[in-house]
Formats: C-alpha cells, sequence, structure tokens
C-alpha cells in the first residue's frame, strides 16, 4: 500500500539560494508545503486558504483558493463558530493513495469554539480537468465549557504501522493528538485524546502549531511558544521535543518533558526577524527542510514565508539563524 507522503524532490537550499533582494515577498501566516508533478505549492492562513504554486521554491505565483471565502464555505463552519467570516486557519496537507487532504480550522479569535474540517482533490494543479476540492465534513470539534483544548492548527503524520495521527492545539490545555481512521476523514473509534505538550504555570499557556516528524527511528515534536500575530512585538520562537513513539511522551534535549514545559529551542527571533513559527518540516533528497512565517522587522512585522535548511547534532535537529536572512521568496504575481 502506498503510504502517506508529504514531498519528495531534489532541489536543496544552499547559502543565499533563495535571495531575492527587493523583490516583493510572499506573505503568508502558517505555511505547509506539497509537491504534484513538479510543482511545489504552499498552502496558508487566509480567507478561503490562499495557495501559491512554484517550480524551484523561490519564484511564486497566486495560484488559487481551496474555498470561496464565503461564510458558507465549508458548509459547516457556522454552526461551529457562528461568528465565522471565510477566514480559514492554520491548514496541513497530505498526500495518501493518490489523493491529497488538505486539514483546516475555523474559531472564533481567542475562544475554543473551534473545530477541525478536511477537503480532498485528486490533484494540486488548478488548471488540471480532474481539479477540485471536495468538502469532507468536520473532524474534531472543541466546546466551550466541555474542552479545555482548542481544536485548531491540525498535522498530521503516519507512524511506522500506517497508522494515521492528528497533532493540534493551541494555547488553552495545549496539543493534543487523536487517532484518524483510515479513510483519513474521521476519528478513529473510540475517540481518545492523548496529551503532548504544554506549559504549566505560564500566563495563557502559549504553546501552539504541533508538527509531528519521523526521523531515524524517532518522532519530532515541533511547536511554537510565545504569541504570533503581533508584527514586531511578536514573541513567537520554535522548539522541539523527541520521542520513540509517536504518541509521546516527549522529552527536551535536556531531558524535560514537553508535558512539563520542556522544549529544546531550534530558532529564535532576530533583530531583523523578532518572532517566527508556525512550522512544518519536510526531506528533500536527503536534506530536511523547514518552511514557516517570520515577522520582518524592516516591513513593519508582516509575516513573509521562510524555507530553511535543517541540519542535525546528535539526533536534535538545528537551524542556522542566518538563513533568515539569505533565503528569501518572490512573489511573482500578486493575489
Amino acid at each position: 500500500m502506498k503510504g502517506l507522503i508529504r514531498i519528495t524532490t531534489s532541489l536543496l537550499l544552499g547559502p543565499g539560494l533563495l535571495s531575492t533582494a527587493h523583490a516583493e515577498q510572499v506573505e503568508v501566516h502558517d505555511p505547509v508545503m506539497a509537491r504534484d508533478n513538479g510543482t511545489y505549492y504552499v498552502f496558508s492562513t487566509g480567507p478561503g486558504i490562499d495557495i501559491y504554486s512554484s517550480r524551484d521554491l523561490t519564484h511564486w505565483r497566486h495560484a488559487d483558493r481551496v474555498f470561496s471565502g464565503e461564510p458558507s464555505d465549508p458548509p459547516w463552519a457556522t454552526s461551529v463558530a457562528p461568528g465565522f467570516d471565510g477566514h480559514v486557519w492554520a491548514p496541513d496537507i497530505v498526500e495518501k493513495n493518490g489523493r491529497y487532504y488538505l486539514y483546516y480550522s475555523v474559531s472564533a479569535f481567542g475562544k475554543n469554539t473551534s473545530g477541525i474540517g478536511v477537503t480532498v482533490n485528486d490533484t494540486l494543479d488548478p488548471a488540471a480537468d480532474n481539479y477540485q476540492w471536495r468538502d469532507q465534513g468536520l473532524v474534531l470539534q472543541s466546546e466551550p465549557g466541555r474542552d479545555n483544548w482548542n481544536a485548531i492548527d491540525p498535522a498530521v503524520i503516519e507512524d511506522d504501522n500506517g497508522t494515521a495521527w492528528m497533532s493540534f492545539g493551541s494555547f488553552w490545555g495545549g496539543l493534543k493528538l487523536v487517532q484518524l481512521a483510515e479513510d483519513m476523514t474521521h476519528l478513529a473509534q473510540p475517540e481518545t485524546v492523548i496529551d503532548l505538550a504544554t506549559r504549566p504555570n505560564t500566563e495563557e499557556n502559549p504553546i501552539e502549531a504541533p508538527f509531528i516528524f519521523k526521523r531515524s527511528g524517532h518522532y519530532y515534536l515541533f511547536a511554537s511558544f510565545g504569541f504570533c500575530c503581533r508584527g514586531v512585538d511578536s514573541t513567537y520562537r520554535l522548539v522541539v521535543g523527541r520521542s520513540d513513539n509517536v504518541q509521546g511522551p516527549y522529552i527536551d534535549r535536556d531531558g524535560v518533558p514537553m508535558m512539563e514545559g520542556g522544549g529544546t529551542p531550534v530558532l529564535s527571533g532576530t533583530d531583523n526577524w523578532p518572532g517566527l513559527g508556525h512550522n512544518g518540516v519536510y526531506t528533500f533528497d536527503g536534506q530536511d527542510v523547514m518552511v514557516f512565517h517570520a515577522y520582518e522587522a524592516a516591513d513593519d512585522g508582516v509575516q513573509k514565508l521562510r524555507i530553511v535548511n535543517v541540519d542535525w547534532d546528535d539526533g536534535w535537529p538545528v537551524v542556522d539563524p542566518a538563513a533568515l536572512d539569505a533565503n528569501t521568496t518572490e512573489l511573482v504575481e500578486s493575489p
């Protein structure tokens, strides 16, 4: 059986490879990536989920939107978040058995009135005859008063046994994990919510955007600490923990469990990029690459797409902060 795939390609990111000084950069929040027939696609938070495409990971075009952005699209959204206005949050894209599954979330801002849905497509090429997003509805929902977790920021990983798991969560009770059914559009039964990470004794529990990456027999749980979406005042930063089991427990390099606030720093803000986060990690022909957004100080804190190499030190991920300035992206055509 064909497994769940994120990306395979032969392009590696060398120092300065993506440098396009003075060009308009790609502005996205919460980017994730996939590749279809030689073209790369980035999906991001926004009205209807914006899609950008590139043949070289440098020059990008606005390709499409998954949803029209109307309040009734997706149709179930207003029943979960009555104030839904077409703004869809934090997607994740995976491929399995020739079909693409796009997970996404809707929510009332600052509340855990939220839900995660999934839509499917047989191709990512908007020009293809069989290009059509077909919404499969709600996968997971959180309700105030019932749940102390937030059903946003989905990310899907397949374990060594071929079972798909979805991590999710933002603030509230921290990061969680659920098992998906074989059809990838429902939860496995009985439904069980597993704790992954939290930050006890912190105000508001600022942790979100889980992403689990499998490498050399280990599962790595990446997470974003701090506050996003505040421009130059953002405190967003990336941390990681490791486990031999997709269900955890995840422990940082110093031996501190992520359920006790642990998290080994991977990448933090700089003078030029004061906040960054909500990452995904993908393998490009033997080179691991991280995609995320970062807030640019020189542009009043506007969020920009970043793609950087990930190296490894004794089994732990390492990212060179200099890549924030060296590796950039160019928007060839505006939305």
